[in-house]
């Protein structure tokens, strides 16, 4: 048996053993996918940097520009389907006691596979926000119009989603932050932990008890300082771990 076996299998182990079960998800689950990354051969979009087309700032200067960025992500994601990492979760979700999701990533995938409990830090990419009555509305449509209006009051809509230079939902982060406070074992998957605040939660499982699980292509930040770190894609691995659940 190889140490990567061994590691598997403890962590197989401590999953059966845990009650309260919390869950952070970041861009590596969502890839597999054939969700974008935005980074290294993804990072482009008609010349455009993500980062320089998701904040406030761009939205107000160009929102017809920004609303074209949302509308192709939009109808890439709706061709796209959970994967095998995605589908793990939902049972982890019916074995516990407790059982929370929190994810960084916008594309509803968690959702689509069954997931239930599930906590968007980031927000949803098909949810839209009126920028002046604020009303959110579920809304799946890929025929929007190039400038979307509310329809109560007639004002611009916007992608409600927290982007670059905006504060996370607060009730939202809270909550978060209490099912790291009281689970037993939390799993990172897919993400890179540079992020804040997400790129801390694990920190906050750990310091209330939890053991902590990294399940990511490569190291972060954070690696040296969790129980345990598998190295491999998250639709191989989590399927592994949840086998006899």
């Amino acid at each position: 048996m190889t140490i990567a076996n061994k590691d598997v299998q403890q962590v197989r182990c401590w999953l059966q053993r845990a009650r309260r079960v919390t869950v952070l998800t970041g861009a590596g689950i969502s890839a597999e996918s054939g969700v974008p990354t935005f980074r290294g051969q993804d990072g482009l979009w008609r010349g455009y940097r993500a980062t320089d087309l998701a904040t406030p700032e761009a939205f107000d200067r160009d929102p017809q520009l920004v609303w074209a960025f949302y509308h192709w992500r939009r109808q890439l994601l709706a061709a796209l389907e959970p994967n095998a990492a995605h589908h793990a979760l939902v049972l982890v979700e019916s074995k516990k006691e407790q059982f929370s999701l929190i994810t960084q990533n916008i594309d509803d995938l968690h959702r689509r596979a069954g997931s239930s409990n599930i906590l968007e830090l980031h927000g949803n990419i098909w949810q839209i926000r009126c920028t002046a009555c604020s009303v959110v509305r579920w809304n799946r449509e890929l025929t929007l119009p190039p400038l979307p209006i509310c329809r109560d009051c007639g004002a611009l809509l916007r992608p409600h989603v927290v982007w670059f230079g905006e504060p996370l939902e607060a009730a939202i982060l809270e909550s978060a932050i209490a099912a790291c406070r009281s689970c037993d074992l939390m799993l990172v998957i897919g993400t890179s932990a540079v992020v804040q605040p997400a790129a801390s939660l694990a920190l906050v499982a750990q310091e209330h008890g939890a053991r902590i699980v990294e399940i990511n292509l490569e190291a972060t930040p954070y690696t040296d300082r969790f129980d345990c770190c598998l190295r491999g894609k998250a639709g191989t691995l989590v399927p592994e771990l949840v086998r006899d659940l």
